[in-house]
């Protein structure tokens, strides 16, 4: 099985964050929450929690739902047996 280097790295750039960690850790709590709830949670603004979610969203780690006005996220199934020992971690 070949390796992808450039996602394998693009993971773990996504997961070599405290905030996105903390992210990641409240999702994995909580299930799904709004951003809102998460940026409280971690005790960020909304804008940095938005930026930081981007960066998960981008590397396949979290998925997201638009309701009405809130966006809604929930983690994704791990991309890479990496990642999933990252998640039983947290």
């Amino acid at each position: 099985m070949a390796v992808d280097f450039k996602k394998l790295e693009r993971l773990n750039k996504a997961v070599a964050n405290r905030r996105r960690l903390a992210i990641l850790s409240y999702l994995k709590k909580e299930g799904e929450s709004a951003v809102w709830d998460i940026a409280e949670a971690i005790k960020l603004s909304l804008k940095a929690t938005s930026q930081h979610l981007g960066v998960l969203r981008a590397s396949d780690l979290v998925l997201w739902e638009q309701r009405s006005l809130e966006v809604f996220y929930r983690l994704a199934p791990a991309p890479h047996p990496i990642i999933e020992t990252v998640f039983k971690s947290l």
